[in-house]
């Protein structure tokens, strides 16, 4: 069985990196709210390793919404999604630009807009009193939502190294924030479609130095079970014996962590399979219902991703102890691999 991992809860702020550019060793750990100062990405002197982007995914239940806003220093790369889950019909742009000077992305979350301007997309996320407001368009679509931020609600947080000891050239500040309820319309091919209540937003925020090769799971699911809101963040592979995990439920706002590296069981040859994700902490099934896969290969870059949509079933045990039944909430689990 997993082993479970002693992991250290931030509550000040703190830096990602020191004034040279290396880890900040205090801030090694997890935390509910950002408390992570990671303005020292990109740096100097680690040009081609750095990785910054915003991709946020909104599921309702007409459509599915997603979109990236990212950098990794000698390209950008903006995409705007939507699923049309009555027909299986989706329409995607991806538009990838030299350079940074396509993305506006702030030195921490929620410290600035951001932004992605091409002639093919434009998106706008801003921090507003109550949430984040998500603006886009891109050939064929566009959307305007307000992913809802109640009060009290809580994010996971997590520094991630590739390697323990002094020397940590490569890590990841990742903040995984679910179950934030959304609102708003989304247009496609010219007729408007409501997003109302019962829709739910995920963002994942990533601010690090990457190795070349990584391969990742990363699984989310919000919704409402018993009157209560249930969020689900699972992740795998990329966090594996690095002492941390990026795994925690979400309890009407508040965060549990789970502090064990969690075995997954799905069929890389048929991923539409049920997923299970088990371990002394949880037993879950993900049945899928839809695969967003995705092929690149362009020279010194190459990306495989299968992102499956489905609804999840079974438990999670919270700080408590006590068992949470998550049935009949929806999201996502995926597998990556990428050479960048």
């Amino acid at each position: 069985m997993p082993t479970p991992l002693i992991e250290r809860e931030i509550t000040a702020h703190v830096s990602l990196t020191t004034p040279d550019g290396a880890l900040n060793h205090d801030a090694l750990g997890w935390s509910r709210v950002p408390v992570h100062d990671t303005s020292g990405i990109p740096g100097r002197g680690h040009w081609g390793r750095n990785k910054r982007w915003e991709y946020w995914n909104v599921m309702t239940a007409s459509h599915i919404i997603a979109f990236t806003v990212s950098c990794v220093d000698y390209m950008s790369l903006h995409e705007v999604w939507v699923l049309d889950r009555a027909t299986g019909d989706d329409v995607g742009t991806t538009v990838i630009s030299p350079g940074s000077r396509r993305a506006t992305l702030p030195a921490s979350l929620g410290a600035g807009p951001v932004r992605a301007r091409t002639r093919r997309i434009t998106i706008d996320v801003d921090e507003t009193f109550d949430g984040t407001r998500l603006r886009g368009t891109a050939p064929r679509v566009s959307f305007d939502l307000l992913a809802g931020r109640p009060p009290g609600h809580e994010s996971l947080g997590v520094v991630v190294p590739w390697r323990r000891g002094e020397d940590i050239p490569r890590f990841q500040y990742t903040v995984k924030d679910v179950a934030r309820p959304t609102t708003g319309t989304v247009t496609v091919d010219g007729i408007t479609h409501d997003v109302s209540e019962g829709s739910w937003a995920v963002l994942d925020h990533g601010r690090g130095r990457w190795p070349y090769r990584v391969r990742w799971n990363w699984a989310a699911g919000s919704g409402a079970v018993d009157g209560r809101v249930i969020g689900l963040q699972l992740g795998s592979k990329w966090t594996d014996g690095s002492g941390a995990t990026e795994n925690a439920l979400l309890v009407d706002g508040r965060l549990s962590k789970i502090s064990e590296e969690l075995v997954w069981d799905y069929d890389p040859e048929q991923f539409l399979r049920p997923w299970r994700v088990h371990g002394t902490s949880a037993d879950l099934t993900f049945t899928p219902f839809y695969d967003k896969h995705s092929r690149t290969n362009a020279l010194v870059i190459s990306s495989r991703t299968d992102q499956l949509f489905g609804v999840w079933s079974g438990w999670v045990r919270d700080d408590t102890g006590t068992q949470v039944h998550v049935d009949g909430i929806e999201g996502f689990a995926e597998e990556v691999l990428n050479r960048w």
